[in-house]
C-alpha cells in the first residue's frame, strides 16, 4: 500500500488528507485559530465537585467548564498534586521530581471530595475537545509522546506496545527502557520503536524528559488557568502517529509548515526527507491530488460503493446509525443469501473507511443486509475485525445481534467532521433566483476593472468553477486574453473545484482574498 499525504494550509484554516492508493482514508480540518487540542496541559483551578457523578468541574479557560472524573486523576495523582503543591509554594525552583518522594498510590474506589476541594489548582490534560455543548475531557495522567515512545511522570513501569508480537522483542526492548530510564518516570514503548536501536530510544527519552522540566517551570509563575505544555501542530503530531516507510509523498503548499514538516521529519527519517514536496501549482493543492471531488462524493447522507449498492448514515446526538442496502443489485440471478454476503462484506469495507474518513466516534450501530447463515454472519464480525486492525483509534466490535445489528464503539477525542456536500447556492441565497447566467462573464469582468483602476492591483488571481474556467480559457482570442490585454497582464483565471456554478473569489499575490461580493447577481 503506498500512502500520501496531502496538506492544505490557508489563513483561516489547514487541511490534511492522507490517501491510501490514491484513495482518500483519512481528512481532517481545523481552524488555525483553535487553542484547545488534545494533549495541551493547563493549570486549572476547581469549580465545582459533583459528588454524584464522583467527578469534578475545572476551568481552564474554555467558556464550558471542563469535566474531571476521579476515575481519570491516575493512580499517581497524589504524587503528582504534591510535586504541584511545592512548585506553586516555592515560586523559585521547580522540585526535583528524581529525588521526589513518591506517595501512596490512588484508591481505585474513592470519592473526588476527598481528593480535591473547591478553588484547587490542578495539573490537567485534554483528552478530549470540546464537543457539542460539552467542555474539555481531561485526565490529571499527564503525558508527554514522541514517535518511539510516551513518559508519564511520577509513574515506574515499562510498558511495550501489544502490536509488537515478537517476544523476543518486547523483552528487548523494556529491558533496554529500564536501563535507561530516570527515575519517577513510567515509560510506554509505541509500536513504531520495534527494531530500533538504543541510541535512537534514548536520544528521544532525553527529549521528552526535557520537554517536562522546561514546560513545568511555568508553574512557577503562572496563575490558574493558565497553558502550561501545547501539543505539537495537527500535521506534525498526526505524522508523528502514522508516519511510516509506506509513504512515498507528502505534498504542501505553504512554506512555513513545509519546513516545519521538513525538519520534524529529518529527525525522526533523515533519509526520508526527500519524500516532501512544496507544491507550488496554480491549482488549489486538494483539486490537484483529486481530494476534493472525492470529498463530495464520499461525504452526505447517501454514499454508494459498489454496483448500486449504498449506505444511509445518519448522525444523532447519541450515536451514529448505519443502513446497508443492496440497491439494484437485488435484481441480480445470484441467490439471496449470497447477494447478501457480498454487499456486506463490500458494505464493511466502506464503513470501515468512513469512520476513519469522518471521524466517527461513540457508538455505531449497523443494520447490514439480513443473513440467515450464521457461517455468514461470522464470517462477516471476523472481516469487520481484520479491516479495522488498522483503525488508530481504539474501537470494539460486537457480533452480529439476532436482529441483525452490529454495534461498534469507537474513541471519540473530537467533534465528528462535518463537511457538508449540499449547500446553500452561493449566489442566490437560496432564494432560487438570479439574473442571466449569461451575464456572469460580464460581472466578473466588471470586478476586474474595480481590482485594477479603484483598488491598484495589478497582479491577483481569480478562482472560477472549472466549467466557467473552461469558458473563459476557450478560443485563441479567449476572455482570459482580452481581459489581460484591456486591463493587466497579471490577470490569473484558476479552477476550483470547492465553488459552486456562479461563485468566484479574488486573492492578490500575497494570498490574500479580495472581497469583492455583492448582490449584483441577485434578481
Amino acid at each position: 500500500m503506498v500512502s500520501e499525504l496531502v496538506i492544505d494550509v490557508q489563513s483561516n484554516e489547514i487541511s490534511i488528507a492522507v490517501l491510501e492508493d490514491k484513495k482518500l482514508a483519512e481528512f481532517q480540518k481545523e481552524a488555525r485559530n483553535i487553542s484547545f487540542s488534545v494533549g495541551d496541559i493547563y493549570l486549572g483551578k476547581i469549580k465545582k465537585l459533583m459528588p454524584g457523578l464522583n467527578a469534578a468541574f475545572v476551568d481552564v479557560g474554555y467558556k464550558k467548564d471542563a469535566f474531571l472524573h476521579y476515575q481519570d486523576l491516575g493512580i499517581d495523582f497524589n504524587s503528582l498534586n504534591k510535586f504541584l503543591e511545592t512548585a506553586i509554594s516555592d515560586k523559585k525552583k521547580l522540585p526535583a521530581i528524581g529525588k521526589f518522594i513518591h506517595l501512596p498510590t490512588l484508591p481505585k474506589e474513592g470519592c473526588i471530595t476527598d481528593v480535591l476541594k473547591y478553588g484547587d489548582p490542578v495539573l490537567v490534560q485534554i483528552v478530549k475537545e470540546p464537543i457539542s455543548t460539552k467542555g474539555p475531557r481531561l485526565s490529571s495522567e499527564v503525558s508527554f509522546a514522541g514517535r518511539y515512545l510516551v513518559i508519564i511522570p511520577f509513574g515506574d513501569k515499562v510498558n511495550v506496545s501489544q502490536k509488537i508480537k515478537s517476544t523476543e522483542e518486547r523483552v528487548r526492548l523494556k529491558q533496554l527502557i529500564q536501563s535507561i530510564k530516570p527515575k519517577n518516570f513510567a515509560v510506554i514503548v509505541r509500536t513504531s520503536a520495534e527494531g530500533k536501536r538504543v541510541v535512537e530510544l534514548d536520544t528521544e527519552l532525553k527529549t521528552l524528559v526535557k520537554r517536562w522540566d522546561d514546560n513545568m517551570t511555568k508553574l512557577l509563575k503562572n496563575k490558574a488557568p493558565s497553558l502550561i505544555y501545547e501539543e505539537t501542530g495537527r500535521t506534525v503530531a498526526l505524522l508523528r502517529d502514522i508516519f511510516n516507510p509506506s509513504f512515498e509523498h507528502i505534498y504542501i503548499n505553504d512554506t512555513e509548515v513545509y519546513n516545519e514538516v521538513r525538519d520534524y521529519v529529518s529527525l525522526i527519517a533523515p533519509d526520508r526527507v526527500k519524500i516532501i514536496e512544496h507544491y507550488k501549482g496554480e491549482l488549489p493543492i486538494l483539486d490537484n491530488y483529486l481530494v476534493t471531488k472525492q470529498l463530495k462524493s464520499g461525504f452526505g447522507k447517501t454514499v454508494t460503493f459498489k454496483k448500486g449498492a449504498y449506505l444511509i448514515i445518519e448522525h444523532t446526538e447519541a450515536m451514529h446509525v448505519i443502513d446497508v442496502n443492496s440497491g439494484n443489485r437485488s435484481k441480480s440471478n445470484s441467490g439471496q443469501e449470497l447477494t447478501a454476503k457480498e454487499v456486506n462484506l463490500a458494505a464493511a469495507n466502506e464503513i470501515a473507511r468512513q469512520l476513519r474518513l469522518r471521524d466517527m466516534g461513540g457508538i455505531i450501530v449497523i443494520d447490514f443486509i439480513d443473513m440467515q447463515e450464521s457461517e455468514n454472519r461470522q464470517k462477516l464480525f471476523d472481516h469487520m475485525r481484520t479491516i479495522m486492525a488498522n483503525d488508530r483509534a481504539k474501537h470494539n466490535i460486537l457480533p452480529i445481534s439476532k436482529f441483525g445489528l452490529m454495534q461498534i464503539t469507537r474513541q471519540r477525542v473530537r467533534p465528528i467532521l462535518d463537511f457538508t456536500t449540499a449547500e446553500k447556492c452561493p449566489v442566490c441565497f437560496g432564494k432560487g433566483e438570479i439574473k442571466p447566467s449569461i451575464l456572469f462573464v460580464d460581472v466578473l469582468e466588471k470586478k476586474i476593472k474595480e481590482i485594477v483602476t479603484k483598488l491598484k492591483v495589478k497582479k491577483f488571481k481569480l478562482y472560477v468553477h472549472p466549467y466557467i474556467a473552461a469558458f473563459i480559457n476557450q478560443g485563441i482570442y479567449s476572455l482570459k486574453m482580452k481581459w489581460k490585454l484591456k486591463y493587466s497582464m497579471g490577470i490569473q483565471i484558476i479552477p476550483n473545484q470547492s465553488l459552486g456554478f456562479l461563485e468566484y473569489k479574488f486573492f492578490d499575490k500575497d494570498k490574500n482574498e479580495l472581497d469583492m461580493k455583492d448582490d449584483s447577481l441577485l434578481a
